[in-house]
């Protein structure tokens, strides 16, 4: 794709013109990588380029990139140029994972596949993705290890009509948000986490292979696109006798 219609004049479109030329450019480079103009790991134009293309100073591009780049939507690298954000590496990991075991550094726990398979979305998932009350939705049942331990119950629920090519997939990764990235071009971009303390049930004693009863960590998170849709209604279940909620705030 040329230059020339990369950008479209996006910048004149209604609903813009009362936001300060920073946020404007903001918004239409994020719009352009949630179109895949840009895709994850990929070089955006420098910023005289930028610049030229939507008709603003360096400066305001500047501001703009700086801005993303805080949000984590871009990465850039001295004296290279600045590429859309891939979830790599430590700090891409780490950044969505919050529950690390006592004593011991962050390590993110494999994960076991149990089942894969297509539902209608109850009403709590319904409400939590936007979706309407017959839609479908995608759901992985996975558990975590972790030194040769059980640790974690996941059921995950994505909406069927961003991945349904999913149930064509051989092998699930148990970094998925890079996965969701990568192969379905849905970058997790902000998440919501709700815990509260409860009991085993017989479903976590046969995943886990706890004790009924046993105390828990239930997680529940919502993860948001790029574009502030809900892509993933997350349910985890975490042992709390050997693990804990890290919580970092800047």
């Amino acid at each position: 794709m040329n230059n020339e219609n990369r950008f479209d004049n996006k910048l004149s479109r209604p609903g813009l013109a009362f936001q300060p030329l920073y946020k404007q450019v903001e918004e239409q480079v994020t719009q352009l990588i949630v179109e895949q103009r840009w895709k994850p790991g990929e070089m955006l134009p420098n910023e005289f380029q930028l610049a030229s293309e939507f008709g603003v100073s360096q400066g305001t591009v500047r501001k703009a990139l700086n801005s993303l780049t805080s949000a984590k939507i871009l990465t850039r690298r001295q004296g290279i140029g600045t590429f859309v954000s891939e979830h790599t590496g430590h700090h891409g990991l780490y950044r969505f994972y919050p529950l690390i075991a006592d004593g011991k550094t962050p390590e993110l726990p494999k994960a076991e596949l149990l089942a894969i398979s297509t539902q209608t979305a109850s009403k709590k998932v319904a409400t939590a993705l936007l979706l309407n009350p017959k839609d479908k939705v995608i759901v992985l049942s996975r558990r975590r290890i972790l030194d040769n331990e059980f640790c974690i119950a996941e059921t995950i629920y994505l909406p069927h009509k961003w991945f349904k090519a999913l149930l064509d997939e051989k092998e699930v990764p148990h970094t998925l948000y890079h996965f969701y990235q990568t192969n379905f071009n849905l970058t997790v971009h902000t998440i919501r986490d709700s815990i509260k303390a409860d009991l085993a049930t017989q479903n976590d004693v046969d995943i886990l292979n706890i004790k009924l009863g046993d105390p828990l960590l239930e997680v529940i998170r919502i993860a948001q696109s790029l574009n502030d849709k809900p892509m993933e209604y997350r349910v985890s279940r975490c042992r709390s006798d050997k693990y804990h909620y890290l919580v970092e705030l800047n």
